[in-house]
């Protein structure tokens, strides 16, 4: 039970338990700031016009571009993917 709740996603993609904790709670600090700053766009248009694209696309080369790539590794159980220019099988 431990090794699926905590330790087989992880490791599918390269990290140990508490290297992609800090990977996780990064991109979930950029997606609250990338909400926050888009929130503050819809009232006032002229604030923050390329901040929330600016976020997006660090997130995306972060997770697909830059991402390490384990070889021989399953997708998790449940993930979704994502058929577009790039791919990437895991989801945080």
């Amino acid at each position: 039970m431990i090794q699926k709740w905590f330790l087989d996603h992880p490791q599918s993609v390269g990290e140990g338990y508490f290297a992609h904790m800090g990977t996780a709670m990064r991109f979930s600090g950029l997606l609250f700031l990338g909400a926050v700053v888009c929130f503050f766009h819809a009232l006032l248009p002229a604030m923050f016009t390329k901040t929330g694209s600016t976020i997006i696309s660090r997130l995306h080369e972060k997770m697909v571009r830059n991402r390490r790539r384990v070889p021989g590794a399953a997708s998790s159980a449940g993930s979704r993917s994502y058929k577009g220019e790039d791919s990437f099988d895991y989801v945080i």
